[in-house]
């Protein structure tokens, strides 16, 4: 064979078995770059995730005050991804954020801990708690958003709760509560005075008539959305009274009424309000619900004066435990409410239904009649279900006095019997009746 021929081929050779080493060669680069790619996604940055607390495939704002943290006396059972809330008002766990938290973290022992934001809590698992409460060695502590502890009033949904100076629930203490009400309704105003009750996060109780709620059936299931209370203020305000009634009559006023709520929310009346005040016991055994008269009258019906309403309110006898009457058909009671209310707010009043007041004074309701709420009432045993410590008030004696004379509704007249209502006519409501309009709407 020619040399030329026979080098050739070697040649070629040689390039063959470099070509097979080069492409073996890539192929053991190709599993080495597969293998730490697969380390890297798989192992590394997983690791990196569950340690950093966030995504690291996204940036992530990390706040001034992200060294905050959350309860020391934790085991650690709630691991740093459990962030969810088990409960409404409960605190998220929050994990620390970015390499110099942890660090800063990690130089610091489990517990209270403050720097110029504020006071904060660390886990032993180098977590916090944010935005929401938290009960730490036995006290219930209230954190923001930021994991820092909040002092004074926190609202927590409806409840307006306080917490002392050290961050710690006072649960004695408590804003001064009062009662709204409105009678005769609803009507074309009322919409305008829900409005007005959920901005301020404020609850009231509509008394109503049972003839208008067909009309009004959107407004009425508001209230109970907004956290109001449906009252029963008879099916179409009998002139008579319900003590004018028969037994019959009385249940068919009663049970009517509830049956156009029923249809209009799906839920009756849970309290209930005799035309003119006028009921006593057997009312309120027919009826099977508390009824409420009031302690301050604003005479809203009468003035038909939005200055004289809200002049009767904001100046009027106020004490922690009154109920207060108005009517929401008339503009004028409707636009005094719309000043009323948020006035009330600002000076520190909690605003609340004629049941959440019960509850909030330990009454358990029963099928009496109800005027106030005031410590004096409960302390004498005027208040009939009241199952809470034998309070005394300074300024209560006073105004419970002050307040019994209503519409001659004093506790020895609406306690027991309607005899002192005098029959519910008009003179014993308005110096003579001659601006009830026929004594159909009021009260």
């Amino acid at each position: 064979m020619d040399k030329k021929v026979l080098r050739e081929r070697m040649r070629k050779k040689q390039q063959q078995l470099r070509r097979r080493k080069m492409m073996k060669l890539g192929g053991y680069i190709l599993a080495v770059i597969l293998v730490v790619v697969f380390i890297v996604k798989g192992v590394i940055l997983p690791i990196a995730k569950g340690i950093s607390g966030k995504d690291a495939d996204k940036p992530v704002q990390v706040e001034a005050d992200a060294d905050k943290t959350a309860e020391a006396g934790d085991t650690g059972e709630e691991t740093a991804e459990n962030t969810e809330k088990k409960e409404e008002g409960e605190a998220v766990r929050m994990p620390l954020a970015t390499v110099s938290h942890i660090t800063k973290a990690s130089d610091m022992t489990a517990g209270w801990h403050e720097d110029e934001n504020g006071k904060w809590y660390q886990n032993y698992d180098r977590t916090y708690y944010a935005g929401g409460m938290q009960e730490i060695d036995g006290k219930t502590y209230s954190f923001d958003d930021n994991g820092y502890i909040q002092t004074g009033w926190v609202s927590d949904g409806f409840d307006d709760l306080y917490f002392n100076d050290d961050g710690s629930y006072n649960p004695d203490k408590h804003k001064p509560r009062l009662a709204l009400t409105f009678d005769d309704g609803p009507g074309q105003y009322t919409d305008q005075l829900l409005d007005c009750l959920e901005e301020n996060n404020a609850h009231a109780t509509f008394f109503m008539q049972g003839i208008n709620v067909g009309e009004w059936e959107s407004t009425v299931q508001r209230m109970l959305d907004i956290g109001c209370e449906l009252g029963n203020h008879s099916w179409n305000h009998p002139e008579v009274t319900l003590q004018g009634l028969s037994d019959d009559q009385v249940i068919e006023q009663i049970q009517k009424t509830d049956a156009a709520l029923e249809k209009a929310c799906g839920q009756k009346s849970t309290v209930a309000r005799a035309p003119y005040g006028a009921a006593g016991d057997r009312e309120f055994q027919l009826a099977q619900k508390p009824f409420f008269m009031w302690s301050l009258d604003t005479l809203d019906w009468k003035t038909m004066s939005t200055e004289a309403t809200v002049d009767a309110v904001m100046n009027g006898d106020l004490t922690d435990g009154s109920i207060i009457l108005m009517h929401d058909i008339h503009e004028p009671s409707v636009q005094a409410a719309l000043q009323i209310i948020p006035q009330l707010v600002e000076k520190g009043y909690k605003l609340m239904t004629v049941s959440e007041l019960a509850e909030a004074k330990d009454v358990e309701l029963q099928y009496a009649s109800y005027a106030d709420f005031w410590d004096s009432s409960l302390a004498k045993g005027l208040v009939p279900g009241y199952n809470g410590p034998l309070l005394e008030s300074d300024s209560s004696e006073e105004n419970s006095d002050e307040g019994s004379d209503i519409s001659d509704g004093s506790e020895e007249g609406y306690s027991d019997s309607g005899e002192d209502y005098s029959d519910g006519s008009e003179e014993d409501y308005s110096d003579g009746g001659e601006d009830y309009s026929d004594g159909s709407e009021e009260y």
